[in-house]
C-alpha cells in the first residue's frame, strides 16, 4: 500500500516528528540502510502494475520484496520489466512474472538505486554495468522511484569522485576513449576501461564496453555534457539520468538516534521520517506495511532541509 503522504500541490517540506524519546537507537549497516529505503519504495507498487525492475545491491532488496508480496497474496497481477539479465533470472526465481518493452511500452512504475543524487534529484546511475537497460526501463515508466542511503548524496554530479559511466561499442576503444577525456578537458577529466575480475574488458549485457569518467572539477551544464557524450560516434548511452526521478527515498544516518529516513519529491516536496521512527519498528521486525504515524509539521523552504540535518546529525552536507 502507497505510504500516506499528502497531495502534491505545494512545493513544502514536510517533516515527521516523534514525540518518544525514551526509546533506545538502532544502529544499522549500509545494507539494511538500503534495505528499508527499498521495503518503502515498494509501499508504491499497487496490484495491477507494470514495474521496472531495477539493478544493483539496493534494487535486489525491492526485487526481493516485491516477490515476497506476490507470495503473500498482498499483490496480485504485476507484470516485471527486468534491467538486467542478472535481475531477470532473480525475478524468476521469485516467480514474478515477467515481459519487455516490446510488449508494454509504458510502464506504471520503475525502482532502482542510484551511485550519485544531486539536490536536484539528477543521478549518475550505471557503475553496476547496466546503464543502457536501465534508462531505456526507467525513461519510459509514468513514475520513477530512486532507492538509495545517505552515502550516495552529492552536491553536484561527479562529486562523488567515482566514476561516470559511458558505454560504448568495443571498436576501437581507446579511440571513443580519448575523445570522451578531451571533451571534459576543463574537469580534469580521467577516462579508464573497465575491467572485469578475469582482468579483461568488462562486457555489458549487450556486449559492449564502459569506460568509466572521474572528474576533478564540476562539468557544468548536464544537458550540454549529456548532448556532447551522445554525438560522439562509438558512445552507445552514458550514465547520467537527467530529470528522470520522480522520487528518491534516502535511508541515512541521523546522529547517535539510528537511521532516519528522507522522501525526496521531483516538485521539491520532502517527507523526513523521524529516526525514532525506526526505532520504534525495530528492523529485525521490518515485516509487512509500514505506516507512517506522526503527525507531519510543515517547513516553508525545502532549503531548510540541509539546515534541518546539520543541526540534527552535525555532518550531513548536501
Amino acid at each position: 500500500m502507497a505510504i500516506p503522504y499528502p497531495h502534491y500541490e505545494n512545493n513544502i517540506m514536510v517533516a515527521a516528528s516523534n514525540s518518544s524519546s525514551s526509546i533506545p537507537p538502532v544502529i544499522l549497516t549500509q545494507d539494511e540502510l538500503k534495505k528499508i529505503a527499498a521495503y518503502k519504495a515498494v509501499e508504491f507498487v499497487e496490484s495491477g502494475m507494470v514495474v521496472g525492475l531495477g539493478t544493483g545491491s539496493t534494487a535486489k532488496h525491492a526485487v526481493d520484496r516485491i516477490g515476497e508480496l506476490l507470495r503473500l497474496g498482498k499483490l496480485e497481477n504485476i507484470i516485471g520489466i527486468p534491467t538486467s539479465k542478472k535481475t531477470h533470472e532473480q525475478a524468476l526465481s521469485l516467480g514474478i512474472p515477467l515481459s519487455d518493452l516490446d510488449s508494454h511500452p509504458v510502464l506504471d512504475l520503475a525502482i532502482d538505486g542510484a551511485d550519485e543524487v544531486d539536490p536536484n534529484l539528477n543521478l549518475v546511475k550505471g557503475r553496476g554495468g547496466s546503464l543502457l537497460r536501465e534508462k531505456m526501463v526507467e525513461g519510459v515508466c509514468k513514475k520513477f522511484v530512486v532507492i538509495v542511503d545517505e552515502s550516495k548524496l552529492v552536491s553536484h554530479i561527479g562529486g562523488s569522485g567515482l566514476a561516470m559511466p559511458v558505454e560504448i561499442v568495443p571498436f576501437c576503444w581507446k579511440f571513443t576513449a580519448e575523445r570522451l577525456k578531451m571533451l571534459f578537458e576543463d574537469s580534469g577529466c580521467v577516462a579508464k576501461l573497465r575491467l572485469g575480475s578475469n582482468g579483461e574488458p568488462f562486457a555489458t549485457d549487450n556486449g559492449n564496453y564502459i569506460v568509466d569518467l572521474y572528474f576533478k572539477k564540476d562539468i557544468g551544464d548536464l544537458r550540454a555534457a549529456s548532448d556532447s557524450i551522445l554525438r560522439l560516434a562509438g558512445v552507445v548511452e552514458h550514465g547520467m539520468f537527467l530529470d528522470m526521478a520522480t522520487t528518491v527515498i534516502v535511508a541515512g544516518e541521523l546522529g547517535v538516534q539510528g537511521a532516519g529516513l528522507r522522501i525526496l519529491m521531483s516538485n521539491g516536496e520532502v517527507i523526513a521520517v523521524s529516526a525514532t521512527f525506526f526505532s520504534e519498528i525495530a528492523y529485525a521486525r521490518y515485516i509487512g506495511d509500514i505506516k507512517i504515524e506522526e503527525d507531519p509539521i510543515q517547513i516553508p523552504a525545502v532549503s531548510d532541509l540541509c539546515d534541518i540535518d546539520r543541526r540534527t546529525a552535525g555532518h550531513f552536507s548536501w
